[in-house]
């Protein structure tokens, strides 16, 4: 498994539950508290990822299910070994506005994909690095495609049984897994968020000092 000096924290949720805003929040209370921090985005953040990126989410494309699982998991491997692996070890605080747990729950519970090959694949197109945290803004189908703009992507085109489908998925893998996911009300403000946001974030550099103080001793 690998071992970092950095933290990793994932921001998930379905389209227009607003974590790309969050992630802009965070971003700036870092830089005004001086911590280094790396922001990247999936898929993407490589040349190869937005390339990809481009693929995934053209409507003019219809990939199949396998092929679109793969290419995520290709702009992910990419993006692990070129960036967040890199910062991880020069200590950094990586913000990443999605990550491992989209596939599973968009090719996964909402397309359908095996859980377990994603699983494994995950780990492989990440060599074992996985969040430290995971934020996930939880918002109703109905209301988070009133927030999407008019014009949709190829995944954002997709009916509400879909988005309804990958809603619970995200759900089930924070019930899953509540020691690493902190679901968040995405229908509050944007500041009742930032501020869970900053307090979860805040916790976890915390933990993070406190571990590596026990091991000084």
């Amino acid at each position: 498994m690998f071992k970092a000096r950095g933290l990793l924290i994932s921001l998930e949720g379905i389209d227009g539950c607003g974590k790309s805003t969050q992630a802009e929040v965070l971003r700036g209370k870092l830089a005004e508290k001086d911590i280094d921090y790396t922001t990247v985005r999936e898929p993407g953040g490589t040349v190869v990822g937005e390339n990809i990126r481009q693929v995934l989410l053209d409507n003019r494309y219809s990939p199949s299910l396998q092929a679109e699982m793969f290419l995520y998991m290709a702009a992910r491997s990419e993006l692990t070994e070129q960036v967040i692996r890199p910062a991880l070890l020069e200590g950094s605080i990586v913000i990443c506005d999605r990550f491992t747990d989209s596939t599973l729950a968009y090719q996964g519970y909402g397309g359908g994909a095996d859980l377990g090959l994603i699983r494994l694949l995950n780990r492989k197109a990440t060599g074992g690095i996985a969040p430290d945290l995971t934020i996930l803004f939880d918002l109703s189908v109905e209301e988070a495609a009133g927030r999407r703009g008019a014009k949709a992507d190829r995944m954002e085109s997709k009916d509400i049984r879909f988005h309804q489908r990958v809603r619970c998925g995200y759900l089930e893998i924070a019930h899953r897994e509540a020691h690493r996911v902190v679901v968040v009300d995405a229908a509050a403000s944007i500041e009742d968020q930032s501020k869970v946001v900053w307090q979860l974030v805040q916790e976890l550099t915390a933990r993070k000092l406190s571990v590596r103080s026990a091991y000084e001793f």
